[in-house]
């Protein structure tokens, strides 16, 4: 088995030691070194532990014969693109419990037609979240409200949808709200 614990933890942008600690019960970054290299054997549960820490699948940290990698060509910086410093390859986004999507068929705002979202849903003990993000709101009937939650009072949620001369909107008590984590769009 290969592991790709090194490039995965790379594009996460995190170090050694954030891996460690992130682990549960926390580590060394020795081992995570040691386990990246390959001069400690990895096993199903350190595999489990480590994708974990890295918040992916344990899937993602094994190369497989059949899963091509796509491979980083180069980074955009102020200056323009740049070859990236070290080989790394792009870990693809992958679903997570909780998530919803939301399909954009009209531009609207920051979003273009075409736009996939994806939504982690939240329960309202964890609305406050969500405030100044972009969010999915169930209404009665099998209707959605989507805009930004500028505010929480109590059970009331505040939006402002992103349409222009669009209102303000309150919704009560809603069971659940959905918070836009990933942009997937197609160039």
């Amino acid at each position: 088995m290969i592991s790709s614990i090194r490039e995965v933890r790379r594009a996460k942008g995190l170090t050694l030691d954030e891996v460690a600690q992130r682990c549960v019960p926390p580590t060394t970054a020795q081992t995570i070194g040691r386990l990246e290299t390959g001069t400690r054997t990895v096993s199903v549960a350190w595999l489990n532990r480590i994708a974990r820490a890295l918040e992916v699948e344990a899937a993602d940290l094994v190369r497989l014969p059949d899963r091509a990698d796509v491979p980083v060509a180069a980074w955009l910086e102020a200056g323009g693109a740049v070859a990236p410093r070290r080989a790394e390859v792009a870990v693809p986004p992958r679903p997570e419990p909780e998530m919803v999507a939301l399909r954009v068929a009209v531009g609207m705002g920051d979003y273009r037609a075409g736009d996939e979202l994806w939504c982690r849903r939240l329960a309202p003990e964890g609305f406050d979240a969500a405030l100044n993000r972009d969010v999915l709101v169930p209404r009665a009937a099998g209707r959605f409200l989507f805009g930004r939650l500028i505010a929480r009072d109590g059970g009331r949620l505040h939006l402002i949808p992103l349409g222009t001369g669009q209102r303000q909107q309150v919704i009560a008590d809603p069971p659940w709200l959905a918070v836009a984590a990933r942009l997937i769009r197609a160039l």
